[in-house]
């Protein structure tokens, strides 16, 4: 939806609070200096795990995955993430868990 909606790939930051994703994963086989060498380069829809995200720049749009029902990662994560969205912040998993990381009411 946000590539059909206008967003260039490179737009978009996904990070995963629990499980890498795929991509993640096989990309992080050719090493660590290939892999943040594409989020430098800006060109494609870049992903990271929770671990990662301070290290991950700022994009126009963060799509958080709150992929595991660790809150403290959760709790972790978004802030950051809400710092690296420059116009836009999604974030998708349980609502439970999303609002006990940020210490929201249910």
């Amino acid at each position: 939806m946000l590539l059909e909606s206008g967003r260039a790939p490179g737009d978009i930051l996904v990070l995963t609070t629990g499980e890498q994703h795929p991509w993640a994963a096989h990309e992080l086989s050719f090493g660590e200096a290939a892999y943040w060498a594409q989020h430098d380069a800006g060109d494609d829809v870049f992903f990271a795990d929770a671990s990662s995200a301070e290290k991950a720049g700022s994009r126009p749009v963060v799509v958080v995955a709150v992929n595991d029902a660790d809150r403290t990662a959760a709790a972790r994560t978004l802030p950051v993430a809400r710092d690296r969205a420059a116009a836009l912040l999604i974030v998708c998993g349980d609502p439970q868990t999303i609002n006990s990381a940020l210490g929201a009411g249910v």
